[in-house]
This record gives C-alpha cells, structure tokens and sequence, in this order.
C-alpha cells in the first residue's frame, strides 16, 4: 500500500499562539511513533515559525512536518500583507495549498495558482493544489469545469515536476458549514480516476503514477476506511485537525 499524506489545515484558528501551540503538543503526543504516513499541519501564518521552532525542540526524529495555507505567486517587493514563497523556504515550510476553493471565492484565478506553483517548485516545496466543482449537474459539466481548473493550473509544468504536485479533490458542495452533503467514496472514486486520466492526457500515465490524489471534502471518521479502499492518497482534513484525538484517529485509519 502506497504512504498516505494526511494534511490539517488549521484554516483562521485557534485564536492565540499559547491556543496553537498546546493543539501542536498534542497532535504530535497523539500521532503514532512508528508512523509509515507523512502528517502535514497548515497553522496560520503567524504560528508557523512558533511551531517550528517546537518542532525541532520537540524531537530528532519528527512525527509532523509544517505547511502553510496559502502565499504570493510574486517574489519580493511591493506587496502589503503578502508573504513569499522565499520567506516560507526560509522558516523551513515544506508544503504550501494552493487554489483552496476559499481562497478562489475571493477572486483567485487559475492562472494565479499556476503561477505558485511554478514557484513553489522553483524553491522545493511542494504545492497541494486543490481542484473541485462548484456543483454536481445532471449533465456532467462539473467534469469539463475540473479539467479546466487543472490543465490552467498546471499550464507550463514540466513533466518531470508533476510527480512533485499533490492533487487534492475538493468539492465545493461538500466543504464547510455550506455543504449541501457529504461526498461518497464512489464520488471520490469516479473524480480521482477522472482527475489521473487528464493528468495523463497532458503529462503522460507513466509521469502521473505516483501523483497522490487526496480527498478534501468534508467527511466522518467512519468513512475514512471506505476512502482508502478507493484509493485515496491521503485527506486533506479541515475541523477534525483541530481535534487531536480525532486528527489521530485519520491517521491510525490511514495506517491501517
């Protein structure tokens, strides 16, 4: 069975650093010791360096690495509030989201994410591209909309890179307080093969084997096993990471 990625994305919370670094403490306690999957935990910006530098107080051998939520495609310069790709390089952040479904309603393109993750390549960090359709229509547009969202994100990517990307499937109708449902496993199922045949399409099958493609939309612990057995490289997990003992549980799930 192929490693699983489980990336907690902490998103606006916990309210103070003292809040975040006792949710870190004990995600990490509760994260097994002899761990096969790779943990990634998305605090906000403000957190990062206080985390990282727990982390490496911490232990020698690591249960978690740190990613952030989101960044600028530009470099440096005149960009109030931003924080470059640089600056996460230099705090020793591996992983950065990109193309969240909350991000993009705030009026982020496609080619906005294409360009991160051009930069996030250039600096060796790896960028958990989200993709996902608004709705699931009966005359299957949803998947030319998806299509659209990957082959514009990843316009310019070299082949040899794309093993480098996580995809990660968020359907929008079933993310947050407005979800209309839960997606199913065969839902997942059906987008994941959809999503590998497009990045074969433009990458080759061979470059695409071991693209992880996770699941991003909301979801209980009790399904966790049925996405496994379709698939599923991994989750990208919202609430429950602020959970450690239900963060644990994915995990446990994922190792098993």
């Amino acid at each position: 069975m192929s490693k699983k990625i489980i990336i907690g994305n902490w998103k606006m919370n916990p309210s103070s650093q003292r809040e975040a670094k006792d949710l870190f403490k004990s995600t990490l306690k509760a994260i097994p010791n002899k761990l096969k999957a790779t943990v990634v935990i998305c605090p906000p910006f403000v957190y990062l360096e206080p985390l990282l530098n727990l982390l490496k107080a911490k232990s020698k051998k690591q249960k978690a690495v740190l990613g952030a939520q989101n960044v600028s495609f530009e470099e440096k310069g005149a960009f109030t509030g931003e924080i470059s790709m640089e600056m996460l390089k230099d705090i020793g952040v591996k992983y950065v989201i990109v193309g969240h479904s909350e991000i993009r309603a705030g009026g982020e393109s496609n080619l906005d994410i294409n360009k991160k993750i051009k930069m996030a390549l250039s600096f060796g960090i790896t960028p958990v591209l989200c993709v996902g359709e608004l709705e699931r229509d009966e005359n299957h547009e949803y998947l030319s909309f998806v299509r659209k969202q990957i082959e514009e994100c990843l316009a310019g990517v070299i082949k040899s890179s794309i093993s480098k990307i996580i995809i990660a499937y968020e359907p929008v109708w079933a993310v947050g307080k407005g979800s209309i449902r839960e997606a199913s496993p065969e839902e997942f199922h059906e987008m994941r093969i959809f999503i590998k045949k497009v990045l074969s399409d433009k990458f080759g099958a061979k470059m695409v084997e071991k693209v992880k493609i996770l699941y991003g939309g909301s979801l209980h612990i009790d399904d966790i096993s049925e996405f496994l057995k379709e698939d599923a490289g991994g989750f990208l997990v919202g609430r429950y990471s602020l959970d450690a003992k239900k963060f644990s549980e994915i995990i446990k799930k994922c190792e098993a």
